[in-house]
C-alpha cells in the first residue's frame, strides 16, 4: 500500500468518525428536549372553561381559577398541546360543579 493510499484511508476514516460522532450527538440531543409547545408558560397553570370544549386560560401559580373556569381533574391535566388529555378535554366537558362529561 502506498503512502497515499493510507494518507486518504486515514482521512476517511476520520471523516467517518467524525460524522458518526456529528449524528450521535444529534440523536441524543433530539431525544432530550421536547417541541411540544407547553400549555402554560413556567409559574402557571392551565384551567378550563366550564361547560366549553374550547376555552382554556393560564392561572398565575397560587391563585384561583377566574370565574366560568375550573381546574382540570387531578390527573386529567394537559402538559403539551396535543398530548393525551389536550385531545381529551376536546371531547368532554366539566360543569361549575366539576363533573366531567362527553361534549354533545
Amino acid at each position: 500500500m502506498s503512502k497515499y493510499t493510507r494518507t486518504i484511508s486515514r482521512r476517511a476514516r476520520a471523516a467517518v468518525l467524525t460524522a458518526a460522532l456529528i449524528s450521535g450527538a444529534g440523536l441524543l440531543s433530539a431525544c432530550s428536549f421536547t417541541t411540544a409547545d407547553a400549555m402554560c408558560s413556567s409559574g402557571e397553570y392551565p384551567v378550563l372553561a366550564v361547560d366549553s370544549t374550547t376555552g382554556g386560560a393560564c392561572v398565575k401559580d397560587g391563585d384561583n381559577p377566574p370565574s366560568g373556569y375550573a381546574r382540570y381533574p387531578k390527573g386529567k391535566t394537559p402538559q403539551h398541546v396535543d398530548d393525551k388529555w389536550d385531545t381529551y378535554w376536546r371531547t368532554h366537558t366539566i360543569d361549575a360543579q366539576g363533573n366531567v362529561s362527553s361534549a354533545p
